[in-house]
């Protein structure tokens, strides 16, 4: 059975364009997987970096919501160390007074930013417990009540909403976490693949559906993948140099915005080919991409699928999009 296929957009801002334009760029693409049949979209939450314009994500989530009707629209996530847990119930139980029951939450523990960056957010704890304490809260502010659930702090906004959480993570320590709270977990396999199969396994092996955070019955992964397609392997390799050119930059400290592809040959001659972060991908013509993700699905056994495609020019990245669901679904 395929697995449903999922979108985690960090809005990029391409070379000569502006944070609206990649907002702008991305409200299309929302609309665009809608029509195509993606399950869910979500958006990243980062700060300080010239190349993306994904700060404030419950924003892009309202807008993306109400440019569709049916797609699942969510955070991928909210990074809990730079909010306070009742600002995050409010905004998200807002959301879902709004839009419905197509809003999801995803939290993070890492801050989606550099160190001081970080400081000048920070607004809660990322340590384990703490954030489980969090999250028990958030259930509450969720709940029929509306009530946290180590404080008697009311938040009608929420209340009732029942917004569902995720956890995200890319280590065993998520993973565990995700586990014993008996939530869903999405794993950023996609930028730290490292421990992918551990995390996998740590997360079925300590889930249990019996505590109070409990919200599923069963294990839930969906698994994060690089994708670019193209009608020719070759168009896609030289596409995907975009993406290995970012993740060149942030190793080297550059600050710059995307930039458009390059010959894969001479960018294989700067080192910029074998980048080991970057090495869940799907990349290539319909065929190949699909061979890949359908790979990938059986390695881990993924429940879902959530596919990350950075693109210099926005039709690129749309044209990836619809090839993908044109042979995927």
């Amino acid at each position: 059975m395929t697995v449903p296929l999922s979108i985690l957009d960090l809005v990029p801002i391409w070379e000569g364009s502006t944070a609206r334009d990649g907002i702008a760029a991305s409200m299309r693409a929302a609309r665009l997987a809608e029509r195509l049949g993606y399950h869910r979209l979500w958006f990243a939450e980062h700060h300080n970096t010239e190349a993306l314009a994904a700060s404030a994500t419950a924003l892009l989530i309202s807008q993306a919501a109400t440019e569709t009707e049916r797609i699942r629209v969510g955070s991928g996530g909210v990074m809990l160390p730079n909010h306070a847990p009742l600002m995050v119930a409010e905004q998200y139980g807002t959301l879902a007074n709004i839009h419905g029951e197509r809003i999801d939450l995803g939290l993070g523990r890492a801050p989606g930013t550099d160190m001081m960056t970080a400081r000048a957010l920070n607004r809660s704890s990322a340590e384990p417990q703490a954030f489980a304490q969090s999250i028990y809260d958030l259930q509450g502010w969720f709940g029929k009540e509306g009530t946290g659930r180590s404080a008697p702090i009311h938040s009608a906004v929420s209340a009732g909403t029942e917004v569902p959480i995720w956890v995200l993570g890319s280590t065993v320590n998520g993973a565990s976490i995700a586990g014993q709270l008996g939530l869903p977990f999405s794993v950023a396999s996609h930028f730290a693949p490292d421990q992918l199969d551990d995390a996998v396994r740590i997360y079925r092996e300590a889930f249990t559906s019996d505590g109070p955070t409990a919200q599923i019955d069963r294990p839930y992964v969906m698994a994060g993948i690089n994708v670019m397609v193209a009608p020719t392997d070759e168009e896609a390799e030289r596409e995907f140099t975009t993406l290995e050119q970012m993740f060149l930059d942030v190793q080297s400290g550059l600050r710059r915005k995307i930039q458009p592809p390059v010959d894969p040959d001479a960018l294989a001659a700067r080192g910029g080919r074998d980048q080991p972060m970057l090495r869940i991908k799907a990349v290539g013509s319909p065929e190949t991409a699909v061979a890949h993700l359908n790979e990938f699905a059986r390695r881990t056994g993924a429940d879902e699928l959530i596919t990350v495609t950075y693109a210099y020019d926005p039709a690129v990245r749309e044209r990836s999009l619809t090839l993908l669901a044109e042979h995927w679904f």
